[in-house]
């Protein structure tokens, strides 16, 4: 047999046969006089096993070492491994598909799928229009996210439509344009600060957020007058954990 009659015998390409042969697993057979690879029964036999093989989802080194042994041990033994890593992934899969609905039973106005605890308390807050509440709703969707972001949302969950909070967001947004010399500042970051839980205070980590590469992201999201409210914010939630007895990472630059 010539190369494309074994290929089509055993239903692979005759690119994979020069593949098999260019890796070791098949050895290439004799030539005749005109230069042609003549193909016998016996490399047929080992072509079928080879696809049967990577059929089953051996990776072409664990092929060679099943075809390396001819009483079958290896085959038995990458066999059972084999089944074992299937089974790992059919866990994971359906541990990612439980997730994923849980997903699925919520999302925020953009259709970002969140989780359904988040998707609750974001339904809770009415759309204002104000851009300093939209970051806020980005910020809890990115806690969301992080490991331990649960106890921070949780802890914020009574400030939810809120009117008080959404006062807030109203002298937040009328900084926009202002001066960072603004004698606005001040007052309102005391409130920002004031108007934090205690339970979300103790919900921020040893590490941060507040004065680390998550808080100064946070200030080149805002307008200078707004940066530096939020210069004092992190100031003053640092002295109220100091207080409190609980350390940060790093207290935030004050202005």
């Amino acid at each position: 047999m010539r190369i494309g009659e074994i290929a089509a015998l055993v239903g692979v390409s005759t690119r994979t046969v020069r593949h098999y042969h260019h890796v070791g697993l098949l050895p290439e057979p004799a030539r005749r006089a005109n230069g042609y690879r003549v193909y016998g029964v016996r490399d047929a036999v080992v072509l079928a096993r080879i696809r049967r093989l990577t059929e089953l989802g051996l990776a072409l080194e664990e092929v060679r070492d099943v075809l390396a042994d001819d009483r079958g041990r290896e085959l038995v033994e990458v066999l059972v491994e084999l089944d074992a890593d299937l089974a790992r992934q059919e866990n994971e899969i359906r541990g990612r598909r439980r997730r994923l609905a849980r997903l699925l039973e919520g999302s925020v106005d953009d259709g970002e799928p969140v989780s359904p605890a988040l998707a609750e308390l974001l339904g809770r807050e009415p759309d204002t229009g104000s851009p300093t509440a939209a970051r806020d709703r980005e910020h809890l969707v990115l806690l969301d996210a992080v490991a331990g972001g649960d106890r921070m949302r949780d802890a914020l969950r009574p400030l939810a439509g809120d009117p008080a909070v959404h006062a807030l967001y109203v002298r937040m947004d009328d900084l926009a344009d202002a001066r960072v010399d603004d004698p606005r500042i001040a007052p309102l970051a005391a409130d920002l600060v004031a108007a934090v839980p205690d339970e979300a205070l103790a919900a921020i980590p040893a590490d941060g957020p507040v004065g680390t590469g998550f808080g100064e992201a946070l200030l080149d999201d805002c307008a200078p007058a707004q940066a530096a409210v939020m210069r004092r914010v992190m100031t003053g939630l640092a002295e109220r954990l100091a207080g409190s007895g609980t350390e940060i990472g790093t207290e935030a630059e004050g202005t």
